[in-house]
């Protein structure tokens, strides 16, 4: 059974850093794409960064370009969201999945989802 477990959020001062990280199981990963969604109150479910397990390409949405990455460590079975130069608008809920789609930006294209974990910044 696949399984996505996100930690790593938390309060953070506008201009500071944060890393998420999602830890995979179950799966056969190489086969995916992994992707950082994040959503806010009362806003829509947003794809953030999104990376090819196999081959490396990646995606990334044009509010977060030059901040954010999304590093994966193969033998750790993890994709990271590294967050910096925060704003208060990056406040939400993130959420890791997994879908079979190359770099698909859709909500519909990722199968698995993790839990969620809430990043809050303070301006």
């Amino acid at each position: 059974q696949v399984q996505l477990v996100e930690s790593g959020g938390g309060l953070v001062q506008a201009g500071g850093s944060l890393r998420l990280s999602c830890a995979t199981s179950g799966g056969t990963f190489s086969i995916y794409t992994m992707g950082w969604f994040r959503q806010a109150p009362g806003k829509e479910r947003d794809l953030v960064a999104a990376i090819r397990w196999t081959g490396g390409s990646t995606y990334y949405a044009d509010s977060v370009k030059g901040r954010f990455t999304i590093p994966r460590d193969n033998a750790k079975n993890t994709v990271d969201l590294q967050m910096n130069s925060l704003k208060h608008e990056d406040t939400a809920v993130y959420y890791c999945a997994a879908g079979r789609l190359t770099l698909g930006p859709r909500r519909s294209d990722y199968t698995y989802w993790g839990q969620g974990t809430q990043v809050t910044v303070s301006s």
